[in-house]
């Protein structure tokens, strides 16, 4: 087992785990380490009996500070780096000096500030010329840099979440969070693909708890007899895992990571049943083979 994350536990029937922050970086921009907001929409139509034609839409955000495309944790931006981006909001281009007018500041002090947001990718420049003088560069926000300036939208996620499971139509609700368990697993790959493009099923179980590790999730690998295991240590989002019978975010998870492996996966161990932590297990390698 690595990381110490929880011990090794034998089955004890497909259960409820833990979802973390998702979302991979987008064409063209760096991917470093980075945060904000990932919201997901996911539209369903809906043809029975009771609903003609109607159109569910929900936005889903899992985590008050996840991943976003240049993947720096919003939480971890300094508090003066902050100022700079919400001064920037509006979309338009500032020059150095109109930066120190806004935020009352040295010209030095708002080059060390955008020197670090420029390596981070939130924000980006443009060079401008005039006459034989020196060039000047003007300074905007990139997509990243946004939503790391944005309000932090978990109040607006965890409603909207409530209200997903709130859906009558049993088999509605079942088609959307599997829709949405799908389109998150697939930007995990997107991001397993380019750090371990044809790695085996371990390596591929190592790379997916790196990936959630760095997202603050206390993910680490164990095993059970030849196949590979990944535990998650804790869940860090218990307003959105739900106790009852239906436990609609532990199939989300389940389905997300066996989207995310290219391989099925069930919830061996759960949390919500006493267990130490959740345990995802790998299918038998015949069952791999078959498919």
């Amino acid at each position: 087992m690595r990381g110490g994350a929880c011990r090794t536990l034998g089955p004890v029937g497909v259960r409820n785990s833990v979802f973390g922050r998702l979302s991979g970086p987008q064409n063209g921009e760096k991917g470093r380490q980075t945060s904000g907001v990932v919201l997901i929409f996911a539209t369903q139509v809906v043809k029975n009996a009771k609903a003609r034609n109607s159109t569910v839409i929900f936005a889903i955000h899992f985590a008050g500070s996840c991943m976003t495309s240049t993947n720096f944790p919003a939480d971890e931006l300094r508090s003066v780096d902050r100022k700079l981006l919400m001064a920037m909001r509006s979309g338009e281009a500032y020059a150095i000096g109109e930066l120190t007018d806004e935020l009352g500041v040295t010209a030095t002090a708002i080059r060390q500030r955008i020197e670090r947001l420029l390596e981070t990718g939130l924000i980006d420049r443009e060079k401008m010329v005039a006459g034989r003088g020196r060039p000047t560069f003007q300074y905007h926000l990139t997509v990243a840099g946004h939503r790391a300036a944005g309000a932090n939208s978990a109040e607006l996620a965890d409603a909207m979440w409530q209200e997903i499971l709130a859906i009558p139509d049993l088999e509605i609700r079942k088609t959307l969070i599997s829709r949405v368990a799908s389109r998150l697993g697939q930007q995990f790959a997107a991001e397993m693909a380019t750090n371990n493009p044809d790695g085996s099923l371990e390596s591929r179980f190592e790379t997916l708890s790196e990936i959630m590790s760095a997202r603050h999730m206390s993910a680490c690998v164990s095993h059970s007899g030849d196949l590979p295991v990944l535990d998650i240590g804790s869940c860090p989002y218990p307003s959105m895992t739900d106790a009852s019978e239906d436990r609609a975010m532990c199939r989300l998870e389940e389905e997300m990571i066996s989207e995310a492996l290219g391989t099925p996966v069930h919830l061996s161990s759960c949390r919500l049943d006493g267990d130490s932590c959740c345990q995802f297990s790998a299918a038998s390698i015949e069952a791999n083979q078959e498919n």
